[in-house]
């Protein structure tokens, strides 16, 4: 057998359906789609995600419960076992751990929870601490101090619910 003679094993290889390339192709006119009906249209086929063939979807068959709040501010988490990365006796701050990949740069603010140890004395700034997370910093040696949200950092749904209350809407 040589090079020239190799060709790829009968029935594996099949030719490429090209259609709407005139009648003598074979897919000409219709172009595989038959006569008329939603399956013949552009965008055609698909009845959207969710769609069970005409029974009742299941997103409609489940009861519905209680609704989300528009203004949720959820703080970003950090555990303690990932602050053993700053260095010891320094202060680590919110600014520092979004430096850091922590936190998110949009988080408006950060609790500390008390999962792992800490393995040397930081003073950590935080808006929130957890009771273990506060008990497990000064067994190191270091510090928890609460913080306040600075002026003018308020979060975005702060400044929307201040415009629903001064009537104008949002």
């Amino acid at each position: 057998m040589r090079l020239h003679e190799l060709q790829p094993k009968s029935g594996s290889r099949k030719k490429e359906k090209r259609i709407g390339r005139g009648i003598g192709s074979g897919h000409g006119k219709t172009s595989t789609k038959g006569h008329k009906g939603g399956l013949a249209r552009s965008g055609g086929g698909g009845k959207g995600p969710g769609f069970e063939g005409g029974q009742m979807p299941l997103i409609r068959r489940i009861p519905k419960r209680g609704f989300t709040s528009r203004f949720r501010d959820e703080a970003a988490v950090v555990n303690l076992e990932s602050l053993n990365r700053f260095n010891g006796n320094s202060t680590v701050t919110p600014d520092q751990l979004k430096d850091a990949g922590l936190v998110r740069r949009s988080a408006t603010a950060v609790k500390i929870l008390g999962q792992g140890e800490l393995s040397k004395p930081l003073t950590i700034q935080a808006h929130q601490f957890s009771q273990s997370a506060s008990e497990k910093i000064q067994k190191a040696g270091g510090k928890a101090e609460t913080i306040r949200t600075a002026p003018g950092k308020s979060s975005p749904s702060a400044k929307a619910r201040a415009v629903l209350r001064s009537g104008k809407g949002v």
